[in-house]
């Protein structure tokens, strides 16, 4: 830690992902911004989100506030342009990025479209390999890589279908980027959130029947709240979890270690 006591005092961090106030990605940036640290954001070309997003960075004295499409090879290439320019480096970076069409998160996963296979898993997974690949030469001090995950990953969840499958590929991406970049002192982690009330999770159908199974048979019997996401988002990023990577670490009350539902 820092003479101050900030953890990420003189740090410089992307973030990938916020969509308003009850983003994951924001309680992330806020926690880290708490902290010290110096945070870039980029946001969809979306008007409505835009619209949310821009403020939010701005509340914290963002130097760095642009849209940009990780489909788009020539938008990810202008954004690591201007953070080298800015900043020449990049301690640490957020990604909190997933699409699937809603209309196939519905009903069976074995409907799935072969088009929004590919596009679920371009954006949800290939995305952070996208990304890595480019924050990598930023980060030759060493530096940690953060992605949001879910536990539909490793479970059927109602709803969830393609977004599973992706969110899969997305863990095992984590693995192989940490073994990929440890020798260079960058670690790479995933947290795994329980159920959260997000622009996102409204997304999947069913949501808050989710919610609400979740709430009622956690160990600690409660979702978690956006602070608590946060901070353990911190951790991750921070100095703390230094000898941490390859992870997926969930922030669900407890919810991934039981066994059955509640009988009541």
């Amino acid at each position: 830690m820092t003479g101050s006591g900030q953890l990420l005092e003189g740090k410089k961090g992307l973030v990938m992902g916020v969509a308003n106030d009850r983003s994951l990605a924001w309680g992330i940036a806020r926690a880290a911004h708490a902290q010290g640290a110096e945070i870039a954001f980029t946001h969809q070309a979306h008007e409505g989100i835009a619209r949310r997003a821009i403020p939010l960075a701005e509340s914290i004295g963002s130097p760095l506030i642009m849209p940009a499409d990780v489909t788009d090879p020539a938008s990810l290439d202008a954004l690591f342009e201007k953070i080298d320019t800015l900043w020449g480096k990049l301690d640490f970076v957020v990604h909190s990025l997933a699409f699937s069409d809603r209309n196939e998160l519905s009903g069976r996963y074995v409907d799935t479209s072969r088009d929004n296979f590919l596009m679920t898993l371009d954006i949800s997974c290939y995305s952070l390999t996208d990304l890595t690949r480019r924050a990598e030469p930023l980060m030759a001090e060493g530096g940690s890589i953060l992605t949001l995950t879910y536990d539909g990953s490793q479970r059927v969840i109602k709803s969830y279908n393609v977004m599973g499958v992706a969110k899969a590929a997305l863990e095992a991406s984590v693995r192989y980027l940490a073994n990929d970049l440890g020798p260079g002192g960058i670690r790479v982690n995933a947290l795994s959130a329980g159920p959260m009330r997000t622009l996102a999770g409204a997304g999947v159908g069913d949501a808050r029947y989710v919610y609400q199974w979740m709430e009622k048979n956690s160990a600690m019997r409660r979702n978690p709240t956006l602070d608590e996401v946060g901070n353990t988002g911190l951790y991750l990023i921070s100095p703390l979890s230094n000898g941490v990577t390859g992870e997926v670490h969930y922030v669900d009350c407890g919810y991934n270690i039981v066994g059955m539902g509640m009988i009541d």
